[in-house]
């Protein structure tokens, strides 16, 4: 079985998958630098049209999804010229151990709150 790494955005605001939502992919490397590995943005479903990364593009180390939340969440929540959402990119880091697995890593947003866990 080939690793991949996947992702999807839900709105618990509004009950809905999250379209439109940028996603940028890092790779970190040894001494710390940030490599894009992937970009992409959700569709209507909140997920991405393809694995981020899948294959040989899976290696083990540190990585970095990067959500462009605030430009999501002032389209979405039509917040005014002056407001400005809470969030704005929401990082998040974690470890591919073993090439082989499915990394599956969601966010669920919403204008005051976001979460993420290890999906299937």
């Amino acid at each position: 079985m080939a690793g991949r790494i996947t992702t999807h955005v839900l709105d618990t605001g509004r009950g809905k998958p999250a379209a439109g939502v940028q996603i940028e992919l890092y790779r970190l490397t040894a001494d710390g630098t940030a490599e894009l590995a992937a970009e992409s943005s959700t569709n209507e479903d909140g997920r991405t049209a393809a694995p981020l990364l899948e294959g040989q593009g899976v290696a083990p180390g540190v990585y970095e999804l990067r959500f462009g939340a605030g430009v999501y969440l002032k389209k979405v929540y039509e917040l005014g010229v002056s407001e400005q959402p809470l969030w704005d990119i929401i990082p998040i880091r974690f470890r591919v151990a073993d090439a082989e697995q499915h990394y599956h890593i969601p966010l669920l947003i919403a204008p005051g709150g976001y979460s993420t866990y290890r999906g299937s």
